[in-house]
């Protein structure tokens, strides 16, 4: 994708060229040169969470708390296009980026429990975090062509990034003494939660996740379990792009829960992500005035091992 929008900036270059000498510049096709590029990116967010619980009675509890969150992340790539050697080897196009971006915010948590017989319902709300990273940019390089495409990774530029406010609403039923499943609901307010170029106005609604899992203690030091997911967001072409974009999908996974000793258990899980693959469609696509079609994709697997010791 960061290949195709040069290729489509190339071509709209040479185009206008093409038409200020009255076609005496050739109109550049990708036949006619080399691409080299590469691109590597990563984010990480650092959360430290604390909080206090109060037990009002013994069917209610209620919780509030806060949490600390660092944002660090770098995007690190080149792409260099030169015309074909028997064409004169010419560079077309030159961009150089490495950009490191860092942020923080607070995120103030509610939550209460409520025991009923065999019954347990329990409830959290997230404010949002209001979180704006900043660009400390090494290397930036690019023709006037490529503005909107490296253009906000300058030095000194903030972007917000907030975290959305989200509710999350659950019951279990104990069917069993050593037998129970839930159900959980998530509501995640994206619509409201600042993002580059104000692009969460582009959605048609925050983003809605179904929850239900079964747990089943099959001896006393192990338990089982197992559980599914589906994550509906409020998607629209014009959120969409090749940096930034996200796909409904369904989760399932599993886990086993091992008693070491009477105060230490170790937990394993693992789950998989299918994804709905997200087509949009263009009649201008990067601008070239001729149409053009993106497939957004990914694919995810996870693995997790914890070990927890009660006091």
């Amino acid at each position: 994708m960061f290949e195709s929008a040069a290729m489509a900036g190339i071509f709209q270059e040479s185009l206008m060229n093409y038409i200020k000498t009255g076609g005496q510049s050739p109109i550049v096709t990708p036949e006619m040169y080399n691409i080299n590029s590469a691109m590597d990116g990563k984010q990480f967010i650092y959360s430290l969470q604390l909080g206090l619980g109060y037990k009002i009675a013994d069917w209610l509890s209620v919780f509030a708390g806060g949490r600390m969150n660092y944002f660090s992340g770098n995007y690190d790539g080149y792409l260099n296009a030169k015309l074909k050697q028997n064409l004169g080897g010419a560079e077309l196009m030159a961009l150089a980026l490495d950009c490191d971006q860092t942020g923080w915010g607070l995120t103030p948590v509610l939550g209460v429990d409520v025991k009923y017989g065999k019954f347990n319902f329990g409830a959290k709300y997230e404010f949002k975090t209001n979180l704006n990273i900043e660009n400390d940019t090494k290397k930036l390089d690019y023709p006037d062509s490529a503005e909107d495409l490296v253009g906000a990774y300058k030095h000194g530029v903030n972007t917000p990034n907030d975290i959305p406010s989200m509710l999350s609403v659950a019951a279990s039923y104990q069917f069993l003494p050593m037998l129970k499943a839930s159900v959980e609901y998530h509501f995640f307010d994206d619509k409201k939660a600042g993002m580059a170029g104000g692009k969460q106005k582009d959605l048609e609604r925050g983003t809605n996740e179904y929850l239900l899992g079964i747990e089943w203690d099959i001896i006393k030091r192990l338990t089982i379990s197992g559980g599914a997911q589906i994550t509906d967001y409020g998607l629209s072409d014009s959120y969409q792009s090749d940096t930034s974009f996200s796909c409904d999908s369904y989760s399932l996974g599993f886990g086993a829960k091992v008693m070491l000793s009477e105060k230490m258990a170790l937990n394993v899980g693992y789950m998989w992500t299918t994804y709905h693959d997200y087509t949009k469609k263009s009649d201008n696509y990067s601008g070239t005035g001729l149409p053009g079609t993106n497939v957004y994709s990914r694919s995810n697997k996870v693995f997790g091992l914890s070990l927890d010791y009660a006091f």
